[in-house]
């Protein structure tokens, strides 16, 4: 099997504006911007490979509790049901909050579309402070119908997650966890904090999961300075 890739360039120059009358500087800026697209895409692969042959991660030791979806208590390798590959997402609606973090809700919004054709390969949670009945009503509001909602028991998981501050307020963290017979290792952990967002960028992960920085990055003004979510419009 040939897996010498083609140039990117030459790939970009192979396409064509879909509608006439685009000046020579846009179809040659907008092939240049393609080649940088296809390798942007390529390094995204690569990215995703490199993960994938990450060594085995720590075992997760301590005796982590959770009430599940009918609140009833289990530990962190029950979460994974029939899978052997465990999506976590803790979300900032602690029991501090009146109303839960607008970004974790407009994240979770979107995953929410997407949860049943990700639970075909995995099992996705999202992890919350608040009592697991609140998380449901807050869910109901918003019309989430397959994602499942999980409480953490005590304050353990979010302490050694690193993500509940002092004065109770938190921080959300995408966590990945992986069966290895009856042991659970972690996997992956979103790492790049606030201290490692570049100068006048957002906070945020490589590549983009929110569709709602994607989306408007594909616009001519980008994301602006309005652009954070609200809770309602």
């Amino acid at each position: 099997m040939n897996d010498q890739l083609v140039p990117a360039s030459t790939l970009a120059s192979k396409a064509k504006t879909p509608f006439p009358g685009a000046s020579a500087d846009y179809e040659t800026a907008r092939k240049a911007l393609l080649a940088e697209e296809i390798e942007f895409r390529r390094h995204m692969t690569r990215l995703a490979k490199q993960r994938r042959a990450l060594p085995p991660g720590p075992v997760i030791r301590k005796n982590y509790r959770f009430k599940d979806e009918q609140a009833f208590e289990v530990g962190l390798r029950d979460l994974f049901g029939d899978k052997d590959t465990l999506v976590t997402y803790f979300w900032m609606y602690g029991p501090q909050r009146e109303r839960p973090c607008p970004m974790c809700t407009n994240w979770l919004g979107a995953v929410n579309g997407n949860a049943a054709d990700i639970k075909q390969r995995v099992s996705l949670k999202i992890l919350g402070r608040s009592p697991v009945e609140r998380q449901y009503a807050f869910a109901q509001e918003r019309g989430w119908r397959d994602l499942n909602f999980v409480q953490t028991v005590g304050d353990d998981y979010a302490n050694d997650l690193g993500v509940l501050m002092p004065d109770g307020s938190e921080f959300p963290a995408l966590v990945v966890f992986k069966r290895d017979g009856d042991e659970v290792r972690l996997f992956w952990t979103s790492a790049m904090t606030r201290e490692m967002a570049d100068p006048g960028q957002d906070p945020r992960d490589a590549p983009d999961i929110a569709s709602l920085w994607s989306v408007l990055d594909l616009t001519p003004d980008g994301r602006g300075t309005d652009w954070y979510p609200k809770l309602k419009y």
